[in-house]
């Protein structure tokens, strides 16, 4: 490109950009700016808010993650225990009723005898 063709498309541009600007209105591009920095101030408000409790729960959260990983620990061991122990209660009911095959008796009969009120129906 020799001198004459760069100054005719910076002339060609400069003119663009001048009816460019006519098209505008400088009211409407003073209210866009102003809008764009009340919204700009809305969301850094926004992002101060959401910072802020972001640290308030990682702060909770790290309070509270000791006493529940214990407490889970905790009720695997009782899990494991009634287990444990229905496992037993289980063998010992075999065996008594290979023993004594009439010291259990059967649902009916269990029901008849048992006249205690059920609490869970609404009555």
């Amino acid at each position: 490109m020799d001198q004459s063709e760069k100054e005719s498309i910076e002339s060609a541009s400069e003119e663009v950009s001048r009816e460019f600007k006519t098209l505008i209105n400088a009211e409407d591009l003073d209210s866009l700016k102003q809008l764009q920095h009340l919204i700009l101030g809305r969301l850094q408000d926004s992002n101060a808010v959401l910072s802020h409790f972001n640290e308030y729960s990682e702060h909770c959260f790290a309070e509270v993650s000791t006493d529940f990983s214990r407490n889970a620990r905790l009720l695997r061991s009782m899990k494991s225990d009634l287990d444990y122990i229905f496992q037993k209660l289980r063998s010992l009911k075999a065996k008594l009723l290979a023993t004594y095959p009439d010291a259990f008796l059967d649902d009916s009969s269990i029901e008849a005898l048992d006249r205690r009120p059920d609490l869970e129906m609404p009555q």
